[in-house]
C-alpha cells in the first residue's frame, strides 16, 4: 500500500470518525432534551394540579365565610326586629295607658258638663225670680213716686250730667293756667338759653365808605381834567364820590353796599396801578366786579358752613351771600340770617324738633330781600318764588310764608323761624328805624326811573338829591330825553314824599368802536 492511500485512508476514517461523531452527540442532545421537556411537562402539569386544588379550597374557604357573614347578619336582623318589636310592644302599652287616661277624664268632662248645665238652668231659674221680685219693686216704687223708670234716669243723667260738666269746666280753666304759666316759664328758659349761646355783637350799616390816599396830589388824578375820571367812575359805579378837605382820603357815598363795594375795589386799583383815565376807569370797574360777585358767592357759603346746612341750590348760595349787602333798618341781613338760623335751631333742640330744618328756614327766610329793588312784590312773596323754584321743602317754603304773618303759622317750625327772627330784630342796637326810610327812598326812585321806557340804569346819588338816568341811545333821541325828566319828575312828585328838591339828570351817550390791525 501506498503512502497515498493510506493517507486518504486516514483523512477518510477522520471524516467518518467526526461524522459519526457529530450524529452520535446529536442524537445525544436530542435525547436530553427530549427528557427534559418531558420533565417539564409533568412539572407543569403538576402545577396545574396544584393550582385547581388551591383553587377549589379557596371556594370552599370563600363559600364558608360566605355563610358565616350571612348568618351574621340574619342574627343582626333578628335581634333588631325583636327590639322594635319590644319599642313597639311599649308604644301600644303607654297609647292603651294614655287611651284609659282620655276615657277618665272625658267622664269627669261630661259629669262637670251636666253639673254646669244644671247649675245654669238653676241660675236662669233664679234670675227669672229675681227679674219678677224687681218689677214688682219698680212698679211699687213708681207708684210711690209717681214718675216712670225711664224719667228717673233721664233726671239722673241730667244731674250727673250737669255736676260733671262744672266739675270738668272748673279743672279745664285750672289746667289751662297751669299750663300757661309753665309754657310761659318754659318758653322764657329756651329763649333765654338761645339769647346767650347765640350772642354776636351788631354792627349798623353805614351808607358810606372811606378809601385812604397816598397823597394829595391823588386828588386831582381821581378827578381829572375838567372832572372827566370821577364822572366816568360815578356814572359805572351808581356811588357819589365826596372829594372834600378831609385829608388823604375820598368818601363813597351809596345806600347799595354792593355798588359802593365795587366802587371801592375799583378805586383803590387805580391808586395803586397810578393809571387813571376813562378807559382804565372802565377795565378796573368791570375787574372789581367780577371780584364782588366772586366775594358774594364765598359769603354764601360761609354761611352755610357755618350754620351747618348743606345741600342748598347753588343760585340760593349766590344769593344768600348777597344778603351781606342788604341792609334791614341798618341791620345786616345776612347776619341777621345767621343768627336767626342759630337761634331757631337751638329752640328746636331744646323742644326735640328737626333742628337742622329750623336752622336751613332760618337761614333762608329773608331770601327775598336779595333779589334787587325792581323786582315786584315783598320780600316774603319773592322769597317763597324763590324757594320753590330752587326746590326747597314745604317746611321751609311755609316758615318764609309765615315769618312775618302773612299766614298764618302751622308748624313748629315756622313758629320758631318766627320768635327767632322778632328776638335778633329786637337786639338793642340792631335796627334804625330812619336809616331803612331813607334807602327805601332811594330805591324808590330808581324804581320810577327804571320804569320808563329807554331807561338803561339808574343810580340815586347826592343822598336821594338826584337821580342819574342812563338811557339806550338807539331807543331814545336827544328832544325825548327832555320829555323822559319831566315825565320822571312828574311821577317823583307824586309818588315820593322827599325834602328839598330831586335833580333828574339824563344821560345819552353815544359810541362808535374800532380796531386798527
Amino acid at each position: 500500500m501506498e503512502p497515498v492511500f493510506v493517507v486518504i485512508i486516514g483523512i477518510a476514517a477522520l471524516l467518518v470518525g467526526a461524522a459519526i461523531g457529530v450524529f452520535s452527540g446529536i442524537a445525544y442532545r436530542k435525547k436530553v432534551s427530549e427528557k427534559a421537556i418531558g420533565s417539564a411537562e409533568e412539572q407543569a402539569k403538576k402545577i396545574i394540579a396544584d393550582g385547581e386544588k388551591q383553587v377549589e379550597t379557596m371556594k370552599k374557604e370563600a363559600l364558608l365565610g360566605a355563610k358565616e357573614e350571612i348568618l351574621r347578619q340574619k342574627n343582626d336582623a333578628d335581634r333588631e326586629i325583636k327590639d322594635r318589636r319590644n319599642e313597639v310592644a311599649r308604644m301600644e302599652r303607654r297609647l292603651s295607658q294614655k287611651e284609659e287616661s282620655l276615657d277618665k277624664k272625658t267622664e269627669q268632662l261630661e259629669a262637670k258638663s251636666e253639673q254646669l248645665d244644671r247649675s245654669i238652668k238653676d241660675n236662669e231659674l233664679a234670675k227669672a225670680e229675681i227679674d219678677k221680685v224687681l218689677k214688682q219693686h219698680l212698679k211699687t216704687l213708681e207708684e210711690i213716686s209717681s214718675i216712670s223708670v225711664d224719667e228717673a234716669k233721664d233726671q239722673l243723667f241730667k244731674r250727673v250730667e250737669s255736676e260733671t260738666k262744672y266739675e270738668l269746666a272748673q279743672r279745664m280753666v285750672e289746667l289751662e293756667e297751669q299750663f300757661k304759666e309753665e309754657a310761659d316759664a318754659k318758653a322764657r328758659n329756651i329763649i333765654a338759653l338761645a339769647i346767650q349761646r347765640s350772642a354776636a355783637d351788631q354792627v349798623v350799616e353805614s351808607t358810606i365808605s372811606v378809601v385812604n390816599l397816598p397823597s394829595e396830589e391823588m386828588k386831582g388824578r381821581i378827578i381829572g381834567r375838567e372832572g372827566r375820571n370821577i364822572q366816568k367812575l360815578e356814572t359805572l359805579t351808581g356811588v357819589e364820590l365826596i372829594i372834600d378837605d378831609t385829608p388823604e382820603a375820598i368818601t363813597l357815598s351809596g345806600f347799595d353796599p354792593v355798588r359802593r363795594e365795587v366802587a371801592r375795589i375799583a378805586l383803590e386799583k387805580l391808586i395803586s396801578d397810578g393809571r387813571i383815565h376813562p378807559a382804565r376807569i372802565e377795565e378796573m370797574v368791570d375787574k372789581a366786579t367780577h371780584e364782588v360777585d366772586a366775594a358774594i358767592k364765598q359769603a354764601g357759603e360761609r354761611a352755610t358752613f357755618e350754620v351747618g346746612v348743606h345741600g342748598i341750590n347753588s343760585e340760593l348760595v349766590k344769593l344768600l351771600g348777597r344778603l351781606r349787602y342788604r341792609q334791614s333798618y341798618g341791620q345786616n341781613v345776612l347776619q341777621h340770617s345767621v343768627e336767626v338760623a342759630f337761634l331757631a335751631g337751638i329752640m328746636a333742640d331744646e323742644l326735640g324738633v328737626d333742628s337742622t330744618l329750623a336752622r336751613r328756614a332760618g337761614l333762608l327766610h329773608d331770601i327775598g330781600k336779595a333779589f334787587p329793588h325792581d323786582v315786584e312784590g315783598s320780600h316774603v312773596e319773592i322769597g317763597v318764588n324763590a324757594a320753590k323754584k330752587y326746590k326747597e321743602s314745604r317746611e321751609v317754603i311755609h316758615a318764609i310764608e309765615a315769618h312775618h304773618n302773612d299766614v298764618e303759622p302751622r308748624t313748629i317750625i315756622a313758629v320758631l323761624v318766627q320768635a327767632a327772627d322778632a328776638i335778633s330784630a329786637a337786639r338793642p342796637g340792631a335796627r334804625r328805624e330812619d336809616l331803612e326810610n331813607y334807602i327805601k327812598r332811594l330805591e324808590k326812585l330808581e324804581e320810577i326811573a327804571l320804569g320808563f321806557e329807554g331807561v338803561e340804569k339808574a343810580f340815586a346819588i347826592q343822598a336821594g338829591r338826584e337821580i342819574r338816568v342812563m338811557v339806550k341811545p338807539e331807543s331814545v333821541n336827544d328832544e325825548s330825553m327832555k320829555v323822559i325828566a319831566r315825565e320822571m319828575a312828574q311821577k317823583i312828585k307824586s309818588e315820593v314824599k322827599y325834602p328839598g328838591q330831586i335833580k333828574i339828570n339824563v344821560i345819552r351817550e353815544s359810541r362808535a368802536v374800532d380796531y386798527a390791525k
